[in-house]
């Protein structure tokens, strides 16, 4: 299979779990509506499917570390879809944060493991891993769109019918799975140890870029909980109004991660992050501050800003500890991603006692926080970076 085939699949199959994390935000209103939740209690929701797979990412990303585990890709791709296809079942509250939990486990699985294969099959091209990234995006941007399609007709009891991209996306990782099996015996120890880094691992920049991560995941995490509500308040529109802003916060982050990718090819990777987050800071007040349909143009150019450096800070994670890559990979894209839905249930208890848009006005800060952190950051050299021991994808 040709490298850029198997970046393909991955891309896809990408979409078809992360469509999951965007469906539980998307979920939330018609939570909100049929059950009567409070801003605290929906935001909740969020916070169970981030909390469980925050923790896990890194886990599992250690352990491809030592192990290959092509089989999760598949598995994983499938719990995370059953989760959330049962999490209209019931009216239970409780039922409902452990289906969104076993959900985001599944998706907590998946990364780790297709970031590694991932960047293989991309040979170190930021370009390359920002399609593998744009799947993610556009699996996000589609979840609005497929939640309402679902379930405002029938209610939340519709819900089952969203395990249909997790039996999808599980199918095409087969391709990909047949390669790893079919070259592993054709690699050999010359092979592998060519591709092991020989430069030590740099934890100090690692450790600045996983809270500038952290804190543009409040950002939009926030943002993907409560923009729906928020736009249906400044726009005076119903519930198309609120999937319409959703929407937009997703595929606005699809166009920045694809734009990143071709910044980082001009300029180096740290300035095209740096660049991005000081945009975002007046972009993510406009979203607060500005009123009336031009509430769509700023959470378009928002969510650009906000990923613009997401693929980028993958790949910097995995350069800054090259001896351990698995690691690297669930802490950008699973623990320092998750942990923006903890600040969920904090900005839905001040959105009860105060506002909505009072409640979204410490999320300007965070964009402004993340340059903090990556303004004196180092560029690192870019590593060829090897499979796991047990498989090797042999470069196309």
């Amino acid at each position: 299979m040709a490298a850029n085939r198997t970046i393909l699949l991955l891309s896809v199959g990408h979409g078809c779990v992360d469509v999951y994390q965007g469906a539980v935000a998307a979920l939330v209103p018609f939570f909100v509506a049929e059950r009567a939740y409070g801003y605290a209690a929906a935001s909740g929701i969020v916070l169970a499917a981030s909390l469980l797979s925050s923790v896990a990412q890194p886990l599992f990303g250690a352990l491809t570390d030592r192990r290959a585990l092509p089989w999760l890709l598949p598995v994983s791709t499938v719990v995370g879809g059953l989760g959330v296809a049962a999490s209209g079942l019931g009216g239970s509250y409780g039922l409902t944060l452990v289906c969104v939990a076993v959900s985001g486990v599944g998706v907590a699985a998946y990364h780790p493991e297709s970031a590694r294969v991932a960047r293989i099959a991309s040979r170190g091209s930021h370009t390359s891993m920002g399609w593998f990234s744009l799947g993610g995006n556009l699996g996000f941007a589609a979840a609005p769109l497929m939640v309402t399609a679902a379930v405002s007709g029938g209610g939340l009891r519709w819900t089952p019918v969203l395990v249909l991209p997790a039996l999808a996306g599980s199918v095409l990782c087969l391709p990909v799975l047949r390669v790893l099996t079919d070259r592993a015996a054709s690699a050999t120890s010359g092979t592998a140890s060519s591709c092991l880094p020989e430069v030590a691992d740099d934890v100090r920049s690692f450790v600045k870029l996983s809270v500038a991560v952290a804190a543009r995941s409040v950002a939009f995490m926030g943002l993907g909980t409560f923009v729906a509500l928020y736009a249906r308040q400044r726009t005076g529109g119903g519930t198309a109004a609120g999937t319409a802003a959703l929407t937009v916060l997703y595929l606005g982050g699809a166009v920045g991660t694809v734009l990143g990718g071709r910044l980082a090819a001009r300029w180096d990777r740290v300035t095209v992050v740096r660049g991005a987050y000081l945009a975002g800071v007046l972009a993510v007040a406009g979203v607060v501050l500005v009123p009336g349909p031009s509430l769509y143009g700023c959470v378009a150019l928002a969510s650009g800003c906000l990923y613009v450096p997401f693929s980028l800070q993958v790949t910097l994670g995995q350069d800054y500890l090259p001896s351990r890559v698995g690691t690297a990979s669930g802490v950008t894209l699973g623990l320092a991603v998750s942990v923006g839905g903890v600040a969920g249930p904090l900005i839905g208890t001040l959105a009860d006692a105060t506002s909505l848009r009072t409640a979204l006005a410490p999320l300007v800060l965070m964009p402004a926080v993340s340059y903090l952190m990556v303004r004196t950051l180092p560029e690192p050299p870019v590593h060829r970076l090897a499979a796991p021991p047990s498989v090797r994808l042999r470069q196309a």
